[in-house]
């Protein structure tokens, strides 16, 4: 009779097959802190779901990194795994005295479906896998290029700009593009936009980081360099009266605060840019002013008059920039 195999020769059995979901239940304690643990496949990783009562944690493992964890699991937590893949199922039943045994059978009509990819993983213009410098230099991607994992809704933002900026580039189709980003700050964006353009796009690009502060433009002077961004400069200078070296394809204005979207907005026109991107900010101007003799109630609460005068002030940026 054949000797048993030992629980870690079960797992490496699991796992050569390449399972799409695993399950751990069957608590050993009362005080298991997990009631059950998913695991699922994404492309080359595992998606682990621990499942107290009210809440659910989760972890990207490697398929090693699965292994392991589900070796773990079971030996100090779980008495059994179920795991499923397209040919069947693998169980391991353990005793509570630690001994391990293996079963295989026949895929059932009521296992788990794989869920594919596309369903589950949006397709994002920067993609995990890539090595970005200035997403690491954020902490939104790691060294290797993968997303840390605290940061996921700052990444999805940041994918959304890049991709509302590329649809309006894939509409004009430019041979190369002259970018002024206006009150440019850490230029955390600057740095993204211009990798996407040039490293994905193949898009020749020239732009030009313009703020007030001094430290700002020498640390994003210094980071240009280190990544070798050779068209991308910044410049100490206000926003009003900017003289742009060249003709201006595309003005970027994010968060410039109260009048300086104005003039970031007013240059864009007068230069005849083809794409604004601008995201108000600290909208003060227009608030300092109103009078609301007889509107007096909007008057009566200044959080609901500096609501009502951001919402004025952008109704007439956007009426006269139509």
């Amino acid at each position: 009779m054949a000797a048993a195999e030992s629980l870690s020769q079960y797992l490496v059995r699991v796992f050569a097959q390449h399972p799409y979901k695993i399950v751990l239940s069957k608590a050993a304690r009362k005080d298991v802190p997990y009631r059950k643990i998913d695991l699922e496949r994404k492309g080359e990783t595992y998606l682990a779901s621990q499942y107290t009562e009210k809440q659910v944690f989760h972890k990207n493992l490697s398929p090693k990194e699965a292994e392991d964890f589900c070796g773990e699991s079971l030996e100090a937590d779980f008495l059994q795994l179920n795991a499923w893949d397209q040919a069947g199922e693998s169980m391991i039943l353990c005793s509570r005295k630690g001994k391990a045994s293996f079963k295989r059978k026949a895929l059932p009509a009521q296992a788990p479906a794989p869920q594919e990819a596309h369903n589950r993983q949006k397709q994002y213009l920067l993609a995990e896998g890539q090595v970005i410098p200035p997403l690491v230099d954020m902490g939104i991607f790691t060294a290797e290029g993968r997303v840390v994992r605290p940061m996921y809704d700052k990444f999805r933002q940041i994918n959304r700009f890049v991709e509302i900026v590329d649809d309006a580039v894939a509409e004009l189709r430019p041979k190369q593009l002259n970018i002024i980003d206006f009150g440019c700050g850490k230029s955390y964006l600057t740095f993204v936009l211009y990798y996407y353009l040039t490293e994905i796009r193949k898009i020749p690009v020239r732009m030009i980081g313009l703020d007030l502060k001094a430290e700002v433009i020498e640390k994003c002077s210094a980071a240009a360099r280190r990544y070798g961004y050779s068209g991308l400069t910044f410049e100490l200078g206000d926003i009003n009266g900017y003289q742009a070296p060249f003709p201006v394809d595309m003005v970027v204005s994010l968060h410039a605060c109260d009048t300086a979207t104005d003039y970031a907005l007013y240059n864009a026109v007068q230069w005849g840019a083809k794409m604004i991107f601008s995201v108000p900010c600290c909208q003060h101007e227009l608030n300092g002013q109103m009078k609301p003799e007889h509107l007096a109630i909007l008057g009566r609460y200044g959080i609901l008059k500096e609501r009502f005068a951001a919402l004025a002030t952008d109704a007439i940026r956007g009426n006269l920039l139509e």
